[in-house]
């Protein structure tokens, strides 16, 4: 089974046998590519593994970018000759929503929350580094509470090195302390660490509504420039968003044989 979760920046791909994940990539989104140019991409990177079209039978998919996944969708019909599975569109996530318009909420997010309730229990919290950085809650039974939304770290670092004429663009990772002694330091020291007080402070906050007990689990592509100066995350589980896909793709097919 092919896993593809579709982020507004990036997408992530996992190919599994059985539950065993046995390779994933992660590539930029480009909403712009055909379905011939997806195919060629995606054909690339099974050979990686040893993999062929021929080697799957099943295409799940996650997107929050309307585009990518009309792209996807023809791509598997024509060169898989099957429809894939779409979270939130043929096929269910399987939680219970428990905010005002279920609608509205991402396929990555409740496909977070079902990880995030296998794998760790409830309640628990999802901290998603992405375009936007969201904060999902999941109740002790597995339901899916709401969360919030932030501005993610790449883009709310893009808005200030545009509209700052004399600030320059850096590579942003841990500087060597919160006192900076240039710009680029100190510009490091106010994302890296300004964004993991921002962690800290929803979760805390989440979790008085929550319960102390709840888990804390960070993912995304940006994760691992933030996570470990978060003193409120329990876990980084980079491919949790993968598993979900699983996990909805196994019980789709047991409902299904049933």
């Amino acid at each position: 089974m092919l896993a593809i979760d579709v982020g507004n920046t990036q997408t992530v791909i996992g190919a599994y046998r059985d539950a065993d994940l046995v390779g994933h990539w992660r590539i930029s989104t480009d909403a712009n590519k055909t379905e011939d140019e997806l195919a060629l991409y995606y054909q690339g990177f099974l050979m990686l593994k040893g993999l062929s079209f021929a080697s799957f039978d099943a295409v799940i998919i996650s997107s929050v970018v309307p585009a990518a996944t009309m792209s996807l969708e023809q791509m598997t019909r024509e060169y898989w000759e099957f429809e894939p599975l779409i979270v939130g569109h043929n096929v269910e996530a399987g939680i219970e929503i428990l905010i005002d318009n279920p609608s509205e909420v991402g396929p990555d997010r409740l496909v977070n929350a079902v990880a995030a309730f296998e794998r760790y229990g409830g309640p628990s919290i999802v901290v998603d580094f992405g375009t936007a950085t969201t904060f999902d809650a999941v109740s002790p039974v597995g339901e899916y509470l709401g969360g919030a939304i932030a501005p993610g770290i790449e883009i709310s670092s893009r808005a200030l090195f545009n509209a700052a004429a004399r600030l320059p663009r850096v590579e942003v990772h841990r500087p060597a302390s919160v006192i900076g002694k240039n710009t680029v330091w100190s510009l490091q020291s106010g994302i890296v660490f300004g964004f993991a007080g921002q962690v800290d402070r929803i979760v805390e906050m989440m979790k008085a509504e929550l319960g102390e007990g709840a888990k804390v689990v960070a993912t995304g592509g940006l994760a691992e420039v933030v996570v470990g100066e978060c003193r409120t995350v329990d876990a980084h589980d980079p491919l949790l968003t993968l598993h979900g896909l699983r996990l909805i793709f196994d019980r789709f097919r047991g409902e299904a044989r049933a």
